[in-house]
């Protein structure tokens, strides 16, 4: 700890301090860090650190479009007119408000 720091006790309400535990384990730092980088946000200091970057989800991220890409390689786009829209919105209508009908025609 720096000597630059003031100790503070503060009251805070529970409700805030559950979302403080999550947001502080969801992010990887102490519980003080976020008080002091939302003191900081408040001032309009410019010290506050960003969040870390998740790895995973960029991986994972990545990995969707990568497989989206994979499945449409032709580069044109998809053609639709009005008919087959309307037609295919009733069907679904027509399935969801009368589904034991649908089960007996299956």
């Amino acid at each position: 700890m720096t000597t630059n720091m003031v100790r503070k006790q503060i009251y805070i309400y529970k409700r805030q301090d559950i979302l403080l535990k999550r947001l502080s384990q969801t992010r990887g730092v102490s519980e003080a860090e976020l008080i002091r980088q939302a003191i900081e946000s408040e001032l309009g200091g410019a010290h506050s650190q960003p969040v870390a970057a998740d790895r995973t989800a960029w991986n994972e991220l990545l990995a969707f479009w990568q497989e989206r890409r994979a499945l449409g390689k032709t580069g044109e786009p998809y053609r639709w007119n009005r008919e087959e829209i309307y037609a295919e919105r009733e069907s679904r209508w027509l399935r969801d408000r009368h589904p034991d009908e649908q089960e007996k025609q299956e």
